[in-house]
């Protein structure tokens, strides 16, 4: 991940019309939007990504500020794209097509599929959480915003933000398959 200082030339680049500083951006934040979005308008999430980075792409020279209040603006975006993707899915219900991964093997692809495994678990123990929660905790925790963002994004106080986080975190330490996955991890680390 990109040092603030480097987000920050990378997003003065961009705002000037600069792809190789979109390029930096993007590869910078994505995987977080992409987590976040997956909790929030699940199978979709790359579809709604891909919208949130359009939209940003297209309404960039109108945005001002540092990396931190890009990452809130971009999370912002990305929110009300889900929203309107689970309006639209809620309208017309599809069946989805089955999806084939065409990409070429990593260097070390077993260790991908188990990173890939572990998140998607991870995600899917949030995605549980009521929606609120799951919204605030994937913002602070996953996205790295701070609590003055998160309200803005959720369009709620900074004391509820707080709250919904902790009362969030809580439950997913208190959720069964967590505390049986953190003890067996445990356990593998101490073999």
């Amino acid at each position: 991940m990109p040092k603030d200082d480097e987000l920050a030339a990378a997003l003065v680049a961009a705002r000037d019309g600069d792809e190789r500083g979109f390029a930096v951006l993007w590869r910078a934040l994505n995987p977080a939007v992409l987590r976040y979005l997956q909790v929030i308008a699940g199978d979709a999430a790359e579809d709604v990504a891909s919208e949130t980075w359009l939209q940003a792409a297209r309404d960039l020279d109108g945005f001002s500020g540092d990396p931190a209040a890009f990452r809130a603006w971009l999370f912002h975006i990305a929110r009300h794209r889900g929203i309107d993707e689970q309006r639209r899915a809620g309208r017309r219900r599809e069946e989805p097509a089955a999806t084939v991964d065409d990409g070429a093997a990593g260097l070390d692809a077993a260790a991908e599929v188990l990173e890939g495994a572990e998140t998607a678990w991870a995600l899917d123990r949030v995605a549980q959480l009521p929606a609120d929660q799951a919204e605030a905790v994937m913002l602070r925790v996953v996205a790295g915003l701070d609590v003055a963002a998160t309200a803005r994004i959720l369009g709620k106080r900074r004391g509820a933000v707080r709250i919904a986080t902790m009362r969030g975190l809580r439950r997913l330490a208190a959720d069964p398959q967590v505390r049986v996955r953190a003890s067996d991890h445990l356990r593998r680390e101490r073999v």
